[in-house]
């Protein structure tokens, strides 16, 4: 595949992350209202999209697309319509972490093994997930304390807290689980080495013989 086709490939596959983050986020989530506020916390599996993303796209267009999705989520629900910009930069460092952990540094796409594969999919899914697991809730607090007011950040903490380790464990699963099952397809179609590391373009069979 010569780079132009490449670039368009990636394009719609972000778009593709973005749309499946957003009805992800807005139509399969169990949202928690935080009694004495207008706010609300939810449970859903939008950052395994995002997580998801990265793992086939890298850090960046997988950051990118999940951001995008669930901040349109975001604005067109009057309750989180105030995160939006928390979302995306929150979102978008989930996608930079597990990139980066993943194809940087663990050469995901390059992995010939498919248990080095898992292994690695799995560190980078904690990092990024327990990146946002720890930053989530901190960064709300203060957000929501300029925006909101202490009362709103002080009542919203527990429960985001609680929402967001629930999330990174299920997420983690959940996006771990399918980038290995889709793997084994991707690499016999010659499409792994394109997804992960741009850099092996013009060498898309490589991989080809590795389950």
């Amino acid at each position: 595949m010569n780079q132009k086709n490449s670039t368009a490939y990636k394009i719609a596959l972000t778009g593709l992350t973005a749309a499946l983050s957003y009805v992800v986020f807005t139509f399969l989530q169990i949202k928690i209202m935080i009694p004495g506020t207008s706010d609300a916390t939810s449970i859903h599996l939008g950052n395994a999209v995002c997580v998801l993303g990265a793992l086939l796209l890298g850090g960046p267009l997988g950051g990118i697309g999940g951001a995008v999705g669930m901040t349109i989520g975001d604005l067109l629900d009057p309750i989180y319509i105030l995160s939006a910009p928390k979302t995306f930069l929150l979102k978008l460092c989930i996608g930079l972490v597990t990139g980066l952990v993943a194809h940087k540094i663990g050469k995901l796409s390059r992995c010939q093994d498919s248990r080095a594969a898992f292994r690695w999919s799995l560190t980078a899914a904690i990092c990024g997930l327990g990146f946002n697991m720890i930053f989530d809730p901190v960064f709300s607090y203060f957000y929501k304390l300029i925006i909101l007011g202490k009362p709103i950040a002080e009542l919203s903490l527990l429960p985001n807290i609680t929402t967001t380790s629930i999330n990174a464990v299920t997420s983690t699963v959940v996006a771990v689980a399918v980038y290995n099952a889709l793997r084994p397809a991707l690499k016999k179609a010659g499409l792994l080495p394109l997804i992960g590391t741009p850099s092996t373009d013009h060498t898309p069979n490589h991989n080809k013989s590795a389950a």
